[in-house]
């Protein structure tokens, strides 16, 4: 069975880690250094919060379609080479 799923370094995965956790550090640095109200600065990290939560959400919804996509190509392929294999020995 062939493996299609790509192969992701260690290195990858710290470096997006990394670069979230710098997000964040700026995100919550900007909005406490922000001069409004503290109910203005909730409502932006409230929104700052949906934003990543959202991101991950498309994001995983998007791999999960893709996934799925790819196993089902996996099956029509499967029948269309069983369809193909029954009416080459139908011909011999």
């Amino acid at each position: 069975m062939i493996n299609y799923a790509p192969k992701v370094s260690n290195a990858w995965n710290a470096f997006t880690y990394f670069n979230f956790g710098v997000a964040v550090v700026m995100m919550a640095g900007g909005i406490y250094s922000l001069e409004a109200s503290f109910s203005a600065k909730g409502y932006y990290a409230m929104a700052a919060l949906m934003l990543v939560y959202s991101t991950a959400s498309i994001t995983k919804a998007l791999r999960d379609k893709e996934e799925s996509d790819r196993i089902y190509n996996k099956l029509e392929d499967a029948r269309t080479e069983r369809l193909l294999a029954e009416a080459s020995s139908d011909r011999v």
